[in-house]
Protein backbone atom coordinates (compact mmCIF):
# COMPACT_ATOMS: atom_id res chain seq x y z
CA UNK A 1 0.00 0.00 0.00
CA UNK A 2 1.20 3.31 -0.64
CA UNK A 3 -0.09 6.41 0.84
CA UNK A 4 0.95 9.76 -0.24
CA UNK A 5 0.80 12.75 2.67
CA UNK A 6 0.25 16.28 1.65
CA UNK A 7 2.37 18.54 3.88
CA UNK A 8 4.99 15.84 4.99
CA UNK A 9 7.71 17.75 6.29
CA UNK A 10 5.52 20.01 8.92
CA UNK A 11 4.96 18.44 12.19
CA UNK A 12 1.93 16.68 11.85
CA UNK A 13 2.47 15.06 8.75
CA UNK A 14 6.29 14.06 9.54
CA UNK A 15 5.11 12.80 12.45
CA UNK A 16 2.56 10.78 11.12
CA UNK A 17 4.80 9.50 8.57
CA UNK A 18 7.45 7.74 10.90
CA UNK A 19 4.18 6.59 13.16
CA UNK A 20 2.65 4.86 10.05
CA UNK A 21 5.65 3.07 8.72
CA UNK A 22 6.30 2.00 12.40
CA UNK A 23 2.75 0.76 12.48
CA UNK A 24 2.46 -1.16 9.23
CA UNK A 25 4.41 -3.52 7.14
CA UNK A 26 5.11 -2.72 3.57
CA UNK A 27 3.98 0.79 3.85
CA UNK A 28 5.41 2.76 0.93
CA UNK A 29 4.94 6.94 1.71
CA UNK A 30 5.17 9.21 -0.46
CA UNK A 31 4.88 13.05 0.19
CA UNK A 32 4.80 16.75 -1.18
CA UNK A 33 5.95 19.60 0.92
CA UNK A 34 6.61 23.33 -0.50
CA UNK A 35 8.75 23.54 2.47
CA UNK A 36 7.54 27.40 3.05
CA UNK A 37 6.78 26.63 7.10
CA UNK A 38 10.24 28.00 8.75
CA UNK A 39 11.78 25.02 10.37
CA UNK A 40 9.99 22.51 7.83
CA UNK A 41 13.62 21.55 6.02
CA UNK A 42 14.85 20.31 9.19
CA UNK A 43 12.05 17.04 8.99
CA UNK A 44 13.11 16.47 5.14
CA UNK A 45 15.89 14.45 5.35
CA UNK A 46 15.26 12.21 8.41
CA UNK A 47 12.22 11.61 6.53
CA UNK A 48 14.20 10.21 3.30
CA UNK A 49 16.67 8.48 5.59
CA UNK A 50 13.09 6.24 6.04
CA UNK A 51 12.75 5.64 2.64
CA UNK A 52 9.64 8.69 2.18
CA UNK A 53 9.73 9.23 -0.93
CA UNK A 54 9.74 13.13 -1.24
CA UNK A 55 8.82 15.24 -3.66
CA UNK A 56 9.68 19.70 -3.12
CA UNK A 57 5.88 20.76 -4.70
CA UNK A 58 2.66 23.26 -3.97
CA UNK A 59 -0.66 21.20 -3.59
CA UNK A 60 -1.93 24.67 -5.51
CA UNK A 61 0.12 24.19 -8.21
CA UNK A 62 -2.26 21.35 -10.12
CA UNK A 63 1.19 20.50 -12.07
CA UNK A 64 2.80 19.78 -9.37
CA UNK A 65 -0.06 16.96 -8.12
CA UNK A 66 -0.48 15.71 -11.42
CA UNK A 67 2.90 14.27 -12.05
CA UNK A 68 3.14 12.32 -9.02
CA UNK A 69 2.54 8.76 -8.97
CA UNK A 70 -0.38 7.14 -8.31
CA UNK A 71 -1.33 6.51 -4.01
CA UNK A 72 -3.68 4.38 -2.67
CA UNK A 73 -4.83 6.59 0.37
CA UNK A 74 -4.22 10.53 0.57
CA UNK A 75 -3.71 12.21 4.10
CA UNK A 76 -3.99 15.62 3.59
CA UNK A 77 -2.13 17.58 6.07
CA UNK A 78 -0.93 20.18 4.22
CA UNK A 79 -2.77 23.69 5.43
CA UNK A 80 -2.34 27.04 6.74
CA UNK A 81 -3.57 25.93 10.88
CA UNK A 82 -3.43 29.22 12.27
CA UNK A 83 -7.00 30.31 13.50
CA UNK A 84 -5.86 34.15 13.15
CA UNK A 85 -4.85 33.18 9.38
CA UNK A 86 -5.64 36.22 6.67
CA UNK A 87 -7.33 38.40 9.75
CA UNK A 88 -3.57 38.91 12.20
CA UNK A 89 -0.93 37.60 10.64
CA UNK A 90 -0.42 34.28 9.33
CA UNK A 91 -0.78 35.68 5.59
CA UNK A 92 -3.39 37.26 3.72
CA UNK A 93 -7.08 36.08 3.48
CA UNK A 94 -6.29 35.25 -0.16
CA UNK A 95 -3.26 33.29 0.89
CA UNK A 96 -5.48 31.17 3.43
CA UNK A 97 -8.37 30.55 0.87
CA UNK A 98 -5.41 29.13 -1.67
CA UNK A 99 -3.82 26.96 0.81
CA UNK A 100 -6.85 25.47 2.31
CA UNK A 101 -9.12 25.22 -0.09
CA UNK A 102 -8.22 25.69 -3.82
CA UNK A 103 -5.21 23.58 -3.26
CA UNK A 104 -7.26 20.96 -1.93
CA UNK A 105 -9.23 20.95 -4.94
CA UNK A 106 -6.11 19.89 -6.55
CA UNK A 107 -5.47 17.20 -4.21
CA UNK A 108 -8.84 16.08 -4.89
CA UNK A 109 -8.75 16.16 -8.81
CA UNK A 110 -5.77 13.54 -7.32
CA UNK A 111 -7.39 10.75 -5.83
CA UNK A 112 -10.44 11.56 -8.27
CA UNK A 113 -7.67 10.22 -11.18
CA UNK A 114 -5.82 7.54 -9.20
CA UNK A 115 -9.11 6.48 -7.16
CA UNK A 116 -7.02 6.89 -3.74
CA UNK A 117 -8.82 7.13 -0.93
CA UNK A 118 -8.90 10.27 1.20
CA UNK A 119 -8.33 10.90 4.89
CA UNK A 120 -8.75 14.98 5.37
CA UNK A 121 -7.74 16.27 8.74
CA UNK A 122 -10.18 19.08 9.79
CA UNK A 123 -10.32 20.83 12.68
CA UNK A 124 -12.04 21.62 16.04
CA UNK A 125 -12.31 25.11 14.71
CA UNK A 126 -15.29 24.62 12.52
CA UNK A 127 -17.66 25.01 14.98
CA UNK A 128 -19.36 28.41 15.50
CA UNK A 129 -17.99 30.58 17.92
CA UNK A 130 -20.65 32.36 19.61
CA UNK A 131 -22.40 29.02 20.30
CA UNK A 132 -18.80 27.87 21.71
CA UNK A 133 -18.76 31.06 23.59
CA UNK A 134 -21.97 30.52 24.67
CA UNK A 135 -21.57 27.16 25.90
CA UNK A 136 -22.32 26.83 30.10
CA UNK A 137 -19.46 26.80 32.10
CA UNK A 138 -17.91 26.99 35.58
CA UNK A 139 -14.60 28.43 36.75
CA UNK A 140 -12.89 24.53 38.47
CA UNK A 141 -9.86 24.76 39.83
CA UNK A 142 -7.22 26.94 37.42
CA UNK A 143 -9.61 26.68 34.33
CA UNK A 144 -12.99 26.51 32.80
CA UNK A 145 -15.08 23.35 33.04
CA UNK A 146 -18.47 22.19 31.17
CA UNK A 147 -20.89 22.99 33.93
CA UNK A 148 -23.21 19.72 32.79
CA UNK A 149 -25.91 20.35 35.72
CA UNK A 150 -26.81 23.09 33.36
CA UNK A 151 -29.28 22.23 30.07
CA UNK A 152 -26.17 21.12 27.19
CA UNK A 153 -26.92 22.20 24.05
CA UNK A 154 -27.41 19.21 20.88
CA UNK A 155 -23.80 18.00 19.81
CA UNK A 156 -21.84 18.51 23.39
CA UNK A 157 -21.45 16.22 26.06
CA UNK A 158 -19.52 15.47 28.98
CA UNK A 159 -17.34 13.43 27.13
CA UNK A 160 -17.02 16.49 25.16
CA UNK A 161 -17.84 18.21 21.48
CA UNK A 162 -18.84 15.76 19.00
CA UNK A 163 -19.91 15.99 15.11
CA UNK A 164 -23.55 17.16 16.09
CA UNK A 165 -22.40 20.36 17.54
CA UNK A 166 -23.45 24.22 15.75
CA UNK A 167 -20.83 24.98 12.47
CA UNK A 168 -23.13 28.04 12.07
CA UNK A 169 -21.09 30.89 11.21
CA UNK A 170 -19.03 32.81 12.39
CA UNK A 171 -16.40 30.11 12.59
CA UNK A 172 -13.59 32.15 11.38
CA UNK A 173 -12.16 32.11 8.12
CA UNK A 174 -9.96 29.77 8.70
CA UNK A 175 -12.68 27.54 9.96
CA UNK A 176 -14.68 28.39 6.90
CA UNK A 177 -11.92 26.68 4.65
CA UNK A 178 -11.96 23.40 7.12
CA UNK A 179 -15.76 23.37 7.04
CA UNK A 180 -15.99 23.97 3.05
CA UNK A 181 -12.83 21.39 2.41
CA UNK A 182 -15.04 18.80 4.26
CA UNK A 183 -17.83 19.08 2.01
CA UNK A 184 -16.13 19.44 -1.06
CA UNK A 185 -14.11 16.35 0.10
CA UNK A 186 -17.78 14.11 0.37
CA UNK A 187 -19.17 15.49 -2.97
CA UNK A 188 -15.98 14.21 -4.24
CA UNK A 189 -15.54 11.03 -2.69
CA UNK A 190 -19.78 10.62 -3.84
CA UNK A 191 -19.44 11.33 -7.33
CA UNK A 192 -16.34 9.93 -8.09
CA UNK A 193 -16.60 6.81 -5.96
CA UNK A 194 -13.95 6.81 -3.41
CA UNK A 195 -13.77 6.57 0.11
CA UNK A 196 -13.21 9.91 2.58
CA UNK A 197 -12.84 9.76 6.29
CA UNK A 198 -12.90 13.45 8.08
CA UNK A 199 -11.55 13.42 11.44
CA UNK A 200 -11.90 17.07 13.21
CA UNK A 201 -9.12 16.95 15.37
CA UNK A 202 -8.46 18.90 18.87
CA UNK A 203 -5.06 20.35 19.30
CA UNK A 204 -1.74 18.38 18.66
CA UNK A 205 1.43 18.33 20.08
CA UNK A 206 4.44 16.45 20.46
CA UNK A 207 8.15 16.96 20.82
CA UNK A 208 8.88 18.74 17.02
CA UNK A 209 6.28 20.72 16.61
CA UNK A 210 7.13 24.46 15.22
CA UNK A 211 5.87 26.55 18.70
CA UNK A 212 4.20 29.61 17.39
CA UNK A 213 1.22 31.32 19.73
CA UNK A 214 -1.50 30.76 17.29
CA UNK A 215 -1.01 27.32 16.04
CA UNK A 216 1.16 25.24 18.06
CA UNK A 217 0.48 26.68 21.50
CA UNK A 218 1.80 23.62 23.71
CA UNK A 219 5.23 23.58 22.24
CA UNK A 220 5.20 27.58 22.17
CA UNK A 221 4.84 27.86 25.64
CA UNK A 222 6.78 25.43 27.23
CA UNK A 223 10.02 26.31 24.68
CA UNK A 224 9.30 30.09 25.80
CA UNK A 225 8.76 29.29 29.43
CA UNK A 226 12.33 27.57 29.76
CA UNK A 227 13.88 30.48 27.53
CA UNK A 228 12.52 33.27 29.44
CA UNK A 229 10.61 34.76 27.10
CA UNK A 230 7.44 37.32 28.07
CA UNK A 231 4.06 35.42 28.14
CA UNK A 232 0.51 36.76 28.43
CA UNK A 233 -2.68 35.50 29.22
CA UNK A 234 -4.86 36.90 26.88
CA UNK A 235 -8.65 37.24 27.67
CA UNK A 236 -10.72 35.87 29.77
CA UNK A 237 -9.88 38.25 32.69
CA UNK A 238 -5.98 37.70 31.79
CA UNK A 239 -6.48 34.30 33.88
CA UNK A 240 -5.48 31.68 31.82
CA UNK A 241 -8.23 29.48 32.21
CA UNK A 242 -9.04 28.92 28.97
CA UNK A 243 -8.88 25.27 27.76
CA UNK A 244 -7.95 22.82 25.58
CA UNK A 245 -7.70 19.25 24.97
CA UNK A 246 -4.41 18.10 23.08
CA UNK A 247 -3.13 15.04 21.72
CA UNK A 248 -0.26 13.37 19.94
CA UNK A 249 -0.29 12.66 16.37
CA UNK A 250 1.48 8.84 16.76
CA UNK A 251 -1.92 8.45 18.35
CA UNK A 252 -3.61 9.97 15.07
CA UNK A 253 -2.01 7.66 13.31
CA UNK A 254 -3.60 4.96 14.75
CA UNK A 255 -6.65 6.17 14.03
CA UNK A 256 -6.24 6.89 10.28
CA UNK A 257 -4.68 2.94 10.24
CA UNK A 258 -8.18 2.02 11.23
CA UNK A 259 -9.55 4.37 8.86
CA UNK A 260 -7.92 2.72 5.83
CA UNK A 261 -8.71 -1.03 7.36
CA UNK A 262 -12.77 0.03 7.81
CA UNK A 263 -14.24 -1.04 4.66
CA UNK A 264 -17.86 0.66 3.91
CA UNK A 265 -20.18 1.93 1.38
CA UNK A 266 -22.07 5.12 2.85
CA UNK A 267 -22.39 6.11 6.39
CA UNK A 268 -20.84 7.92 9.19
CA UNK A 269 -17.94 9.81 7.63
CA UNK A 270 -16.65 12.60 9.79
CA UNK A 271 -15.87 11.62 13.08
CA UNK A 272 -14.26 14.05 16.04
CA UNK A 273 -10.82 12.79 17.79
CA UNK A 274 -8.69 14.14 20.65
CA UNK A 275 -7.43 14.27 23.85
CA UNK A 276 -10.50 14.33 25.49
CA UNK A 277 -11.62 15.64 29.03
CA UNK A 278 -8.66 13.68 30.94
CA UNK A 279 -5.94 15.36 28.64
CA UNK A 280 -7.86 18.53 28.86
CA UNK A 281 -5.15 21.53 30.69
CA UNK A 282 -6.01 25.43 31.13
CA UNK A 283 -3.38 27.44 30.10
CA UNK A 284 -2.51 28.36 33.90
CA UNK A 285 -2.50 24.25 34.41
CA UNK A 286 -0.03 24.54 31.58
CA UNK A 287 2.03 27.14 33.09
CA UNK A 288 1.94 25.50 36.54
CA UNK A 289 3.19 21.96 35.13
CA UNK A 290 6.58 24.65 33.47
CA UNK A 291 6.72 26.04 36.72
CA UNK A 292 7.59 23.07 38.07
CA UNK A 293 9.65 21.35 35.28
CA UNK A 294 11.56 24.79 34.62
CA UNK A 295 10.69 27.45 38.01
CA UNK A 296 8.54 29.69 38.25
CA UNK A 297 8.08 31.73 35.21
CA UNK A 298 4.69 34.43 35.80
CA UNK A 299 2.38 35.60 32.52
CA UNK A 300 1.14 39.06 32.47
CA UNK A 301 -2.29 39.85 32.61
CA UNK A 302 -3.74 40.69 29.07
CA UNK A 303 -7.77 40.71 29.37
CA UNK A 304 -8.19 42.53 26.17
CA UNK A 305 -10.15 39.84 24.01
CA UNK A 306 -8.60 38.42 20.70
CA UNK A 307 -10.45 37.43 17.71
CA UNK A 308 -11.84 34.24 17.36
CA UNK A 309 -10.43 33.35 20.69
CA UNK A 310 -12.93 30.79 23.17
CA UNK A 311 -13.17 30.06 26.53
CA UNK A 312 -13.06 25.81 26.54
CA UNK A 313 -12.91 23.14 23.42
CA UNK A 314 -12.75 19.50 24.13
CA UNK A 315 -13.37 16.92 21.40
CA UNK A 316 -15.11 14.01 21.90
CA UNK A 317 -14.11 10.27 21.47
CA UNK A 318 -17.24 9.01 22.14
CA UNK A 319 -17.84 7.79 18.27
CA UNK A 320 -14.39 6.77 16.98
CA UNK A 321 -14.34 4.87 20.10
CA UNK A 322 -17.52 3.06 19.58
CA UNK A 323 -16.76 2.59 15.55
CA UNK A 324 -12.93 1.87 15.70
CA UNK A 325 -12.04 1.21 18.76
CA UNK A 326 -10.15 4.23 18.78
CA UNK A 327 -8.79 6.51 22.24
CA UNK A 328 -5.24 8.14 22.48
CA UNK A 329 -2.64 6.10 24.17
CA UNK A 330 -0.57 9.11 25.48
CA UNK A 331 -1.58 11.23 28.53
CA UNK A 332 -1.35 15.07 28.04
CA UNK A 333 1.29 14.79 30.37
CA UNK A 334 3.58 12.63 28.79
CA UNK A 335 3.20 14.74 25.71
CA UNK A 336 4.18 17.91 27.58
CA UNK A 337 7.33 16.17 28.88
CA UNK A 338 8.29 14.76 25.87
CA UNK A 339 8.22 18.92 24.21
CA UNK A 340 10.19 20.11 27.59
CA UNK A 341 12.55 17.22 26.54
CA UNK A 342 12.95 18.24 23.64
CA UNK A 343 13.09 22.55 24.33
CA UNK A 344 16.37 21.28 26.57
CA UNK A 345 17.76 19.40 23.66
CA UNK A 346 17.12 22.18 20.98
CA UNK A 347 17.61 25.68 22.62
CA UNK A 348 17.12 27.67 19.77
CA UNK A 349 13.91 25.77 18.75
CA UNK A 350 11.83 29.46 18.66
CA UNK A 351 14.16 31.06 16.34
CA UNK A 352 13.76 27.89 13.96
CA UNK A 353 10.09 28.04 14.31
CA UNK A 354 10.13 31.26 13.12
CA UNK A 355 10.28 33.66 16.08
Amino acid sequence: MKILITGICGFVGSTLARSLLARAEGLQILGIDNLMRPGAETNRQALKSLGVEFVHGDIRSASDLAGLPAADWVIDAAANPSVLAGVAGGGSSRQLFEHNLAGLGNVLEYAKTHRAGLLLLSSSRVYSIPALVGLPLRVEGDGFVLDDTRPLPAGVAAEGIGTGFSTTAPISLYGATKLASEVMALEYGAAFNFPVWITRCGVLAGAGQFGTPDQGIFAYWVNAHLRRRPLRYIGFEGLGRQVRDAFHPSDLATLLLAQIRTPRDGGQRIYTAGGGPRSAWSLARLNAWCDARFGVHTPAADPRPRPYDIPWVVMSNSEVQRDFGWSPALSLDSVVEEIATHAEQHPLWLELSGL
